[in-house]
């Protein structure tokens, strides 16, 4: 998942964005209004954490734009970014003004990094339509507060991007994904667009997930990109959803 921090502490966002990145997430960051839209017009963005004070414009007058103005949302597939604002202001009020411009969450400064890695976990999982941080598709399940992945009763040992790109097929099963797609989702805007590095992580993964004589999960679909199998709820390669008891 691609996120944007938009905070003008650039301490605090340089430290958000380290620990959203050690939970797996494709980071981006924007010191201030400007640069966030700059960024939106480009990116896709999954999830953004916004601060309301910025040096440029107010938080709620970006947020409202980013629910109105079609220009920043350049890939309309993905649908509207969810909004986490990050604020000092404590008041009822602002609150309620802040959800009322779009906002789909809030939270009150000062506030441990536990809480924001916990509020953007529950935004990001309303969209797959789970109501814990674990999902399965098939014979795959993903906990993402506890950063593990299963295939059945094999834990799977993977890098922090294996992790993500998994996450990010997992949340979008049986879709077809370009490398284009999967680039600016998986990646933040430091990634290299003219290498390899999206088929060789989707090779890499895919030997992780697929040991002799198991099914395979990721197949290539030729001109397109990859796909998650989805076979349907059968019992085996189904797609099922909640939590399920550990291995």
């Amino acid at each position: 998942m691609r996120l944007l921090v938009v905070e003008d502490e650039v301490d605090l966002a340089d430290a958000l964005a380290r620990g959203l990145r050690r939970e797996g997430y494709a980071v981006d960051v924007a010191n201030d209004g400007a640069a966030a839209v700059e960024r939106l017009r480009l990116t896709a963005y999954d999830l953004i954490c916004l601060d309301l004070n910025l040096p440029d414009t107010d938080g709620l007058t970006l947020c409202r734009q980013i629910r109105t103005d079609p220009t920043l949302r350049p890939d309309d597939e993905v649908g509207a970014p969810r909004i986490l604002m990050l604020t000092a202001r404590d008041a009822v009020d602002d609150r309620v003004t802040g959800l009322d411009e779009g906002a789909d969450d809030y939270l009150v400064k000062p506030f441990s990094f536990a809480e924001v890695a916990a509020r953007v976990r529950s935004l990001l999982r309303r969209d797959a339509g789970r109501t814990t941080s674990e999902v399965r598709v098939g014979p795959l399940r993903l906990d993402a507060a506890r950063f593990e992945a299963w295939r059945g009763d094999r834990r799977l040992d993977l890098t922090a991007k294996e992790f993500a790109l998994l996450r990010y097929f997992m949340a979008h099963p049986g879709h077809v994904m370009s490398q284009e797609r999967l680039l600016e989702h998986v990646w933040d805007e430091h990634a290299d667009p003219f290498t390899n590095t999206v088929r060789v992580t989707v090779g890499t993964l895919r030997r992780k997930i697929q040991v002799d004589g198991e099914t395979p999960l990721i197949e290539t679909v030729v001109g397109r990109g990859y796909r998650l199998v989805d076979h349907g709820a059968d019992g085996s390669d189904g797609v099922t959803a909640g939590p399920g008891a550990p291995p």
